[in-house]
């Protein structure tokens, strides 16, 4: 008999602690079992890792890399087979995607169906939409499980995780409530006031009820010395690290609507909404986005659950200070300006973010001292167009990976390879893939209506997010980073990019510009910009511009 060759497809979501290793071992040993009696053979994988189910084929790394492969005549495989319907397909995404497997002549199978599906069969056809079907619901029921009992746990007053709020710290509050937690060492936290922070707290609420604002109430925090919530525990935040230790008027505010100081839990402050990220492509699928509930629609604890920092009543009067100064807006919205440097600006004397400012038709980034914030020897204003600053950075970049210096800036890509980031960790590589997969979503729309020749660019940006998962692959199981080679070749590639740079598109430009981790510090008196980039690789090896990489 001969051989006959499969690719495998299977999906782990590591949301809820799932092992990867162990998944994909027994989807591929159903699959092998499946495939045995035809002498079938799995010669190609594609696994993905941390994909929510509810995500189409085209949007998952590794599922759109298959379906991009069924068009290559060398793909080296006649047949797919999957360990499992529901980790495979939900709603309609089978009725979505099977068909291109008829379109390029490639079999599907399925253990459920007991081989191959056949595309003429109405029960295969109305088998897996039922499984479709079951996943969705099963996913489902399972948020509204979750949620459930967040719900009820938060009335009962249990901590539920997270980042404790300026003025608190955590602390043990014994074993976990479940056996098998316990057993493994699982144990439950609960709030208690920082001994440092909490007296903060109480003078910013005392103060404000007294009369002060958020301005004089910034000013007089940062002029004693007293550092801000993020200054104060840099580790965790580590993207407000230029701050100085200023304190901002947000961050008043958001301390005094903050009804956990009262002593009781609060919860469902915030949503998860799912909408269509094209209204235009519902085959696309959903994006989530977090938003606001409404206040009546939190959830409280029915009793104080730890020390309080203020008393209720001190509370509700900051509240209706804050309401009664509350303004509705009307009018129609400006469209914003595209700002190419946006975030990447930062003043020399204070280190905080200049913001964008249009001025006569021309985009500026200003750094302003107002009341709320002590002078020193900062002006009240001070300002850089950025029609000035753009050539001096793509100036910069095209002399980085010019040909002269490709050896100079490979060298300094592998060397910090060699002093892994803290923020590599498991879970920010997982937003960082969700997010990325949101942006390549709405190029691969675009392909759908593209004339043919656009295959080329697809299958060239398959390829480098493959070279993407296999590094993030490394890093997360040896350690490693990318070889010298692989670093000279995707720096020899970045030229291409950069040349281009100034008759690329708004979008193009700052995608280039934040793969690089661009950061500018402009100097007032100097009238000068010091310019410095941490490119990371894995990030690099997903920038396009221009519809190529």
């Amino acid at each position: 008999m001969t051989m006959k060759a499969f690719a495998f497809y299977g999906r782990v979501s590591t949301e809820d602690r799932q092992d990867p290793t162990s998944s994909q071992a027994w989807q591929l040993n159903r699959a092998n079992d499946l495939i045995a009696p035809v002498d079938g053979e799995i010669v190609a994988e594609y696994f993905d890792i941390g994909q929510s189910r509810s995500l189409p084929w085209q949007r998952r790394p590794e599922a759109s890399r298959l379906l991009a492969a069924l068009s290559d005549p060398q793909r080296g495989f006649d047949a797919v087979v999957i360990g499992e319907p529901h980790r495979a397909f939900s709603g309609n995404q089978f009725g979505l995607t099977f068909p291109l497997f008829v379109h390029h002549g490639v079999e599907f199978w399925v253990p459920e169906i007991g081989g191959r599906i056949d595309p003429d069969s109405e029960a295969h056809d109305l088998v897996m939409t039922l499984f479709g079907g079951m996943s969705k619901g099963e996913r489902n029921r399972i948020r509204t499980r979750v949620r459930t009992a967040m719900k009820v746990q938060a009335r009962d007053g249990r901590f539920l995780g997270g980042r404790p709020p300026y003025g608190y710290q955590l602390a043990d509050a014994g074993p976990h409530p479940n056996p098998e937690k316990a057993r493994v060492g699982q144990r439950l936290h609960r709030l208690e006031p920082d001994p440092v922070t909490a007296p903060i707290v109480r003078r910013i609420f005392e103060q404000f009820v007294a009369g002060a604002g958020y301005a004089s109430l910034a000013r007089d925090l940062t002029e004693d010395g007293i550092p801000s919530p993020s200054a104060h525990d840099p580790e965790r935040n580590r993207h407000r690290a230029s701050s100085g230790g200023v304190w901002a008027k947000s961050a008043i505010k958001a301390i005094l609507q903050n009804a956990r100081y009262t002593g009781h839990e609060t919860w469902a402050k915030q949503r998860r909404d799912e909408v269509l990220l094209d209204e235009h492509n519902v085959a696309l699928g959903h994006t989530s986005k977090l938003r606001w509930n409404d206040q009546a629609d939190w959830i409280h604890s029915t009793e104080p659950t730890h020390t309080a920092l203020i008393t209720t009543a001190l509370f509700e009067q900051a509240q209706d200070i804050i309401a009664s100064a509350s303004r509705p807006t009307t009018g129609n919205r400006r469209t914003p300006n595209p700002y190419l440097l946006k975030g990447m600006v930062h003043c020399s004397i204070c280190n905080r973010k200049m913001q964008g400012n249009q001025l006569r038709r021309n985009l500026h980034y200003r750094c302003v001292i107002k009341n709320d914030y002590p002078a020193a020897d900062h002006p009240r204003s001070l300002s850089v167009r950025e029609e000035h600053l753009l050539p001096i950075v793509d100036n910069w970049l095209s002399e980085l990976f010019s040909a002269d210096n490709i050896e100079a800036t490979a060298m300094t890509l592998e060397r910090s390879q060699q002093t892994p980031q803290a923020t590599t960790d498991e879970l920010e590589a997982r937003r960082v893939i969700k997010e990325c997969d949101t942006e390549l979503a709405n190029y691969r729309a675009a392909l759908k209506t593209a004339p043919n020749e656009a295959v080329a660019g697809w299958i060239a940006e398959t390829v480098d997010r493959r070279k993407a998962a296999e590094l993030r692959l490394r890093k997360m199981t040896t350690g490693e980073g990318m070889t010298a080679n692989e670093i000279r070749e995707l720096v020899e590639r970045m030229q291409g990019i950069v040349a281009i740079l100034q008759s690329a598109s708004t979008e193009d430009r700052r995608r280039v510009y934040e793969a690089a981790q661009l950061s500018i510090t402009y100097d007032h008196s100097r009238k000068m910009a010091k310019l410095h980039a941490s490119p990371d690789p894995e990030v690099w090896s997903s920038v396009r511009v221009g519809g190529g990489t």
